[in-house]
């Protein structure tokens, strides 16, 4: 890993939500470096803070200690505009829930991003065709999000994820609200895309075969990382 570039890069991470009744602490004295363009997967119980630790590096959370850095971005100190910035230009985000705007078609969904950052719809759309064509749903690129599966969905999701050429894929749960079948496709596609598109892919999940994919797989417990496998951590 010493010879490799540093994508992401956490120092003594603190983070305690405060109700002003009490103090929970999800995350503390936790350190980790992601290496560019490889598979890091972060596996723990229900609760552990693994979405705290995503939503952390994809600026969504706040620290209450520490440092996050990711490519250029000191994440712990970004302006409103910066974070605009970042989430838009850096960041690929994929979550559990597939977030697609309903009165809009797949295609619509996946160039929308491309268009909002300066792209000219026929550059936008011809990006789009082909990401959905990789995933597997080009033939559906003009159906509603209610007229597709949900899986198919999930599939649309990946493609906008990464429709802004970013350097970091963060994927939260990805395939959690899938039938069995339905995940093992999605976590084929997805490590397939990020290896495609040369991407460095950082996920949280609960799924052991998924996270067994991963290049490096830690668990959280107690607030801190250690490295595992993930076969026979879970």
């Amino acid at each position: 890993m010493s010879n490799e570039n540093i994508i992401v890069e956490i120092k003594d991470l603190e983070k305690t939500y405060d109700s002003g009744i009490e103090k929970l602490t999800v995350l503390k004295n936790l350190n980790l470096v992601v290496p560019e363009k490889r598979k890091v997967v972060v596996i723990g119980s229900s609760g552990s803070g693994k979405s705290t630790l995503l939503n952390i590096i994809g600026g969504i959370d706040t620290v209450t200690s520490g440092s996050v850095k990711a490519g250029k971005w000191d994440v712990t100190h970004l302006s409103e505009a910066e974070s605009s910035e970042y989430r838009s230009t850096f960041l690929g985000l994929i979550f559990q829930f597939h977030y697609l705007l309903k009165d809009f078609t797949a295609m619509e969904n996946v160039y929308m991003p491309s268009l909002i950052s300066g792209r000219s719809k026929k550059e936008a759309q011809e990006l789009a065709e082909q990401l959905l064509n990789d995933v597997g749903v080009y033939d559906r690129r003009n159906h509603l999000p209610s007229q597709l599966s949900g899986g198919e969905r999930q599939r649309v999701a990946v493609a906008r994820a990464l429709i802004n050429n970013p350097s970091l894929i963060l994927a939260d749960e990805p395939t959690g609200n899938l039938d069995p079948a339905n995940a093992a496709m999605i976590g084929d596609i997805l490590f397939s895309m990020v290896e495609k598109y040369d991407k460095t892919l950082f996920m949280v999940t609960h799924d052991r075969s998924l996270a067994a994919k991963g290049d490096l797989c830690y668990k959280i417990t107690d607030g801190a990382l250690e490295c595992v496998n993930p076969e026979e951590s879970m």
